[in-house]
């Protein structure tokens, strides 16, 4: 993995990200901090195009994309860097193209495996930060459970239906984990083949997870840590709920 220890930022750069940079209490020491992030994004679908494709135009230094599946008819309708050409390929490569595309300067890996426990770990420790943009209860789970233990922050978004939610989640053992929250409203693993989504909430969940992922590394605002952010595309209302540790948590409880 290259090495974006003390990266400085030139001019051209200073340039094209100056109205990040112009933000009240956003500056260039802030910018460079995402020139020289390393994020490890998991899953290339609806939440992991969206996400992934702020982050490049934001400026972050690298990025590892991770999607074992290739590209299908019905993903068209929602995962916006895959084209219709794209069909059959890999998603993590096919996204890849496109984000090349829209930021040279951003180091992209495509893995298009199924990462178990081991190869999880060892890309994690080599990562400043994680995005959950997979589709299924067993995968965010596994994340939770490795970033814990590697005391790696994360961010994890999901939606389904005309529904979505974000939450991040720190390395401090004093707050509450994934698990935690999983355990508390008893998520039920649909997928968006069984219970269908509106394109648009993907989008709108998986730029929220690169609005996180950008205040984490950059150390800016306030992230939704021990908080879960959820949205109603029904009604386009947002509710904020405060997480709670759980002291019986399989894998927090003795932290």
């Amino acid at each position: 993995m290259p090495t974006f220890a003390n990266k400085p930022l030139n001019t051209q750069q200073a340039l094209r990200y100056s109205r990040q940079i112009l933000l009240p209490g956003f500056d260039l020491d802030k910018q460079e901090k995402l020139l020289n992030s390393r994020v490890l994004l998991i899953g290339a679908g609806g939440l992991g195009c969206a996400a992934a494709q702020y982050l490049v135009a934001a400026g972050i230094g690298y990025i590892t994309l991770v999607d074992d599946d290739k590209v299908e008819l019905s993903n068209l309708q929602r995962q916006v860097l895959h084209r219709e050409t794209s069909l059959g390929e890999h998603k993590s490569e096919s996204a890849l193209k496109r984000l090349q595309e829209l930021n040279g300067e951003t180091v992209l890996v495509a893995i298009n495996t199924r990462l178990d426990n081991e190869a999880l770990t060892q890309q994690i420790s080599n990562h400043d930060i994680v995005l959950d943009c997979s589709d299924n209860l067993a995968t965010r789970n596994q994340i939770n459970a490795l970033c814990f233990a590697a005391a790696t922050p994360f961010v994890s978004g999901a939606a389904i239906r005309m529904e979505g939610q974000v939450s991040s989640f720190s390395a401090d053992p004093a707050q509450a984990c994934y698990l935690c929250l999983s355990a508390t409203f008893g998520e039920q693993n649909l997928s968006c083949m069984e219970a269908g989504i509106m394109s648009p909430v993907v989008g709108i969940i998986g730029a929220m997870q690169a609005l996180e992922t950008i205040k984490i590394l950059s150390d800016f605002g306030k992230p939704l840590m021990n908080k879960l952010l959820m949205f109603d595309a029904m009604t386009s209302q947002w509710r904020s709920f405060n997480l709670l540790k759980n002291p019986h948590c399989k894998v927090c409880r003795n932290s």
